[in-house]
């Protein structure tokens, strides 16, 4: 499985000093109980701090639904963003809005939710609210992805959290996308909202789980 080049740091790092903590002790000889089972212990605390991040920064290979080869979602399908589960769905007058909430245990990739074009990417500083706290949405520091389909426009909204403290985009405005490509990434847990058209039909609820680039969340 391929690993997100973002989460190197985070593996190298603490596998290294893992490592160090129970070589060099057992290389030294220390003859202090008490230090080397403390060593030990950091050690092992830090491998498996370096393997959950092996994990969280993986990168599966998807097959975007509607096909492996075109990268289309099929004709009038929208697709989930992210991985994670619903946790509502809110319309206004002039659009519908989908929230999802990742956990630590969801792979954090971004995908593009249909074909288009990447009208603009903006990033807006703010707060760390966990994302279940309605301030979030709003407050929360984020990256707003907007892209411009065939059938209008839709707004990725990566959304900081209490953990999540850093939103990478790896668009730009110009960019042309294919259903299902890959748009960005958050560190650590988060939420992402998808704003779409009124016009959408929205075929999750609250509590299912999604995939990105492989669930259909709704059609237009």
């Amino acid at each position: 499985m391929k690993i997100i080049k973002e989460g190197f740091p985070f593996i190298i790092v603490p596998l290294l000093a893992g490592l160090g903590f129970i070589v060099i002790p057992c290389a030294l000889g220390l003859g202090i109980p008490a230090l080397f089972y403390v060593c030990l212990a950091a050690g092992i605390i830090l491998i498996i701090f370096a393997l959950f991040c092996a994990f969280f920064f993986r990168d599966p290979k998807i097959i975007v639904n509607g096909g492996a080869d075109t990268g289309t979602a099929g004709a009038g399908l929208i697709l989930s963003p992210c991985n994670g589960t619903v946790l509502e769905i809110e319309e206004t007058e002039t659009e519908k809005i989908l929230r999802v909430f990742l956990s630590i245990f969801n792979v954090h990739l971004q995908r593009s939710p249909v074909a288009g074009t990447v009208r603009d990417v903006a990033h807006k500083d703010g707060k760390f609210y966990a994302a279940w706290n309605p301030l979030a949405q709003s407050e929360n520091e984020q990256n707003i992805i907007t892209i411009e389909g065939n059938a209008g426009v839709f707004v990725v909204r990566q959304i900081a959290g209490f953990l999540a403290r850093r939103c990478v985009s790896w668009v730009k405005a110009g960019d042309e996308l294919r259903a299902g490509d890959k748009i960005g990434l958050i560190k650590f847990s988060s939420q992402v909202d998808l704003h779409m058209p009124k016009g959408a039909e929205i075929t999750v609820k609250a509590g299912d789980k999604v995939r990105a680039g492989v669930t259909p969340v709704g059609t237009i």
